[in-house]
């Protein structure tokens, strides 16, 4: 990593699965990140997390990350804050568990019940370990009767927390487009949210930025290795995670982002 510092002085980071594991730091990664910055990098990390960045922060000051491994966060949360005043007109029903509530903080939205709802927020399950997608599937098509988009806070489908792999919002959404309803994805590998983190980098090294400058860190293939390709970052991918090893990983990764330019696999992030 001292040596991609050197070439990539923009890093785009992931945070659940390779910063932490739901419970307690990288510690190797965290250094990697410091040093980094220390070097004169930027560090933005980019999160599907449906939390605003202020939530995300207090639950890596709760893990005991860091706080000098970045210089910014740019969550699929901060999207979707603006997606619910354009498209829920102010009135969202809320599909997920409370810990998300962050994500409405000071905005000018109201959540309601479906019956009145203009848009559906998903930012999860509620009961992640004892539920699966699956089991809303009448609530999807209740959803799909009324026409309601269906405003995915974090397009991940699933992320490892600890030992466990517990489904997230984007199999939801997955669900919900498989019979028929309008999705909006906020966070990656859609543009938006790179957008938002190239224009905070911008703002931390006070110049422009430019696509051969960054570098993307992530365990996901659908999020963080498509995100890459779509955007034409290379990647460094992190075992871990999603996925166990280094082979599995890098087989997903061909699937569904051969044009990805992966330029390591690793199980934490090594500076020297």
């Amino acid at each position: 990593m001292q040596e991609l510092s050197k070439t990539y002085p923009i890093w785009f980071c992931d945070i659940w699965g390779v910063v932490h594991d739901g419970y307690q730091p990288a510690a190797k990664t965290c250094v990697a990140l410091i040093k980094h910055r220390e070097a004169g990098g930027v560090v933005v990390l980019v999160s599907n997390s449906p939390r605003s960045a202020e939530g995300v922060e207090r639950q890596l000051a709760e893990i005991k990350v860091p706080r000098g491994a970045w210089d910014a966060i740019v969550t699929s949360g901060d999207v979707t804050r603006t997606l619910m005043l354009e498209r829920g007109g102010g009135r969202v029903f809320h599909l997920g568990p409370d810990r998300d509530l962050s994500l409405f903080a000071g905005l000018d939205v109201e959540r309601v019940h479906v019956d009145e709802a203009k848009a559906v927020v998903c930012t999860g399950l509620f009961r992640e370990f004892e539920e699966k997608p699956e089991d809303y599937l009448p609530q999807l098509r209740e959803f799909k009767r009324r026409g309601l988009p269906f405003i995915c806070a974090n397009p991940d489908k699933v992320v490892r927390k600890g030992q466990h792999l517990i489904w997230c919002a984007g199999a939801i959404a997955a669900l919900y487009d498989e019979i028929g309803g309008t999705v909006l994805m906020a966070g990656k590998p859609f543009a938006p949210i790179y957008e938002l983190a190239t224009r905070l980098a911008g703002e931390v090294a006070g110049r422009d930025i430019v696509q051969s400058e960054i570098l993307a860190i992530g365990d996901g293939p659908e999020t963080d290795a498509k995100g890459a390709a779509n955007q034409g970052y290379p990647v460094v991918l992190v075992t871990g995670g999603i996925s166990e090893s280094a082979d599995a990983l890098e087989a997903d990764v061909k699937r569904v982002a051969p044009e990805v330019r992966v330029l390591a696999t690793v199980s934490e992030l090594d500076w020297n």
